[in-house]
């Protein structure tokens, strides 16, 4: 009985001991950094908050490109950072609208679901923003 429990126990410690040379050789391959991948940008993790003049900017460009829902926003003032949640709502809603605005739209006028022009002031709002998901 002795010899199967001291066999068992030595078992253990052989697979544990190899457990532990695989896992820091498996850990070396994960990155933090994101990796490029074709056809895809990097995803960029959302600040937690934004400048004020830089959401201003970003209300102002949406609702030149025909955005009633930023158009109607207040712009910030008397403060220098907003929550992101005020940017990536902004953008979701004239994402949306544009949307269902131009959803008869032919395909190869559309990007996203909206037109090009749409689609290119969401992203340039984004950017000002610093914003890459919303």
């Amino acid at each position: 009985m002795k010899l199967i429990v001291r066999t068992g126990l030595a078992a253990a410690v052989v697979l544990g001991a190899a457990a532990a040379a695989v896992v820091p050789a498996s850990a070396a391959v994960v990155t933090d950094d994101p990796r490029p991948v074709a056809g895809a940008h990097a995803v960029v993790p959302n600040p937690k908050t934004i400048k004020a003049a830089a959401y201003n900017q970003a209300r102002s460009t949406l609702a030149d490109a025909g955005s009633r829902t930023a158009a109607k926003s207040h712009p910030i003032h008397g403060k220098t950072d907003v929550p992101v949640s005020y940017g990536t709502s902004l953008l979701a809603a004239a994402r949306d609208e544009f949307r269902q605005a131009d959803k008869k739209l032919p395909a190869k006028d559309k990007k996203s679901d909206m037109s090009i022009a749409h689609y290119n002031a969401v992203h340039s709002a984004a950017k000002t923003m610093g914003i890459d998901t919303w």
